[in-house]
C-alpha cells in the first residue's frame, strides 16, 4: 500500500482545511486508516482513525468535535475535515494504514505499517 497525503496549507485561527489520503495498491476498505501529526520538537501523536469494515471513528481529545475523519466515495480515499483550527494544530499531518490494527492500540504509531509522506498544516494566530 502506498499512501499520499495532501491538502495542507496556511490558514488563520478558526479556519478550516480538508486533508486527503489516497491509497494505491490495495483496497482501503480492509484497512484501518488513521491520521497522526507531529509538531516541531514533539513526538508524533494520534489524531483520528476510521476502522476497517465497520468504519467506526475515533478521535484524540484535542480534536474531538472539531475534526471529522471519513472514507470517501472513491474506495481508496480517506479525508480529515478540520474545523475551528487553532495554532496548536500546526504540524505535519501523516496518514497511516494497517490491516491488523486492533482497537486497544489504534493510537500507537507502531500499529501501522504504511505511512504517507506528510502534509504541513500551519495555523496562524
Amino acid at each position: 500500500v502506498q499512501l499520499q497525503a495532501s491538502g495542507g496549507g496556511l490558514v488563520q485561527t478558526g479556519g478550516s482545511l480538508r486533508l486527503a489520503c489516497a491509497a494505491s495498491g490495495r483496497s482501503f476498505s480492509q484497512y484501518t486508516i488513521s491520521w497522526f501529526r507531529q509538531a516541531p520538537g514533539k513526538e508524533r501523536e494520534f489524531v483520528a482513525a476510521v476502522r476497517r469494515s465497520i468504519s467506526s471513528t475515533y478521535y484524540s481529545d484535542s480534536v474531538r468535535g472539531r475534526f471529522t475523519i471519513s472514507r470517501g466515495n472513491a474506495i481508496n480515499m480517506v479525508y480529515l475535515q478540520m474545523n475551528s483550527l487553532k495554532p496548536e494544530d500546526t504540524a505535519v499531518y501523516y496518514c497511516a494504514a494497517d490491516a491488523h490494527t486492533i482497537l486497544s492500540s489504534i493510537t500507537m504509531t507502531q500499529s501501522y505499517n504504511y505511512w504517507g509522506q506528510g502534509t504541513l498544516v500551519t495555523v496562524s494566530s
